[in-house]
């Protein structure tokens, strides 16, 4: 890991390496039924930049998460992709970018500064900065039209709670598919 890179990563630098939590909850629908799973899960992150994007200068994460409900071996959930901070002069954000082997894509950002250890992200459908593409079967039964990521650092640990936002035709109402866990470093 360069030592350049992590102190380039802002309220990130944290999270640089392999995290693991078993206190995971899960509120979604399985048949059309809300229901509560309790998971555990693994993160890596492993640092990456700098990114150029002309002046622009971003810092990340590469990452990959895999869900596993307690008991099963088989996994439930899995995701790919970015945490990045932009440090900029102007504006400080995190960004997180990733991919859900739905067809799911979710580029979600939000304000932060390089000492924060809590921040707020969010990304809405029809958004050309921070948005959400769905596949499109998806997009007529199960569209995804928020996420919203609250992110906790602490000395020993992190946790999350997060609320995908999902329109569902059929009941012509928003549901709220929430996960949260808290997840130590290994």
């Amino acid at each position: 890991m360069s030592d350049e890179i992590i102190k380039n990563l802002g309220p990130l630098a944290a999270l640089a390496g392999t995290w693991e939590g078993d206190k995971g909850i899960d509120i979604s629908r399985i048949k059309s039924k809300e229901t509560e799973t309790k998971y555990r899960e693994r993160v890596v992150f492993e640092p990456l930049g700098p990114v150029n994007n002309g002046p622009q200068k971003l810092y990340g994460l590469r990452y990959s998460m895999t869900a596993w409900r307690l008991g099963e071996e088989d996994a439930f959930h899995e995701e790919v992709g970015y945490w990045l901070w932009d440090g900029g002069e102007d504006q400080k954000q995190v960004l997180r970018c990733f991919m859900v082997p739905r067809g799911v894509l979710i580029n979600a950002g939000g304000d932060a500064e390089a000492d924060s250890k809590r921040f707020h992200l969010e990304a809405e459908v029809g958004s050309v900065t921070y948005g959400i593409l769905s596949n499109k079967y998806l997009d007529e039964t199960y569209k995804t039209e928020k996420y919203v990521l609250d992110v906790d650092i602490q000395d020993d640990s992190f946790s999350y709670k997060e609320d995908t936002q999902l329109w569902i035709p059929v009941n012509e109402a928003i549901f709220h598919h929430t996960d949260q866990n808290t997840l130590h470093k290994i």
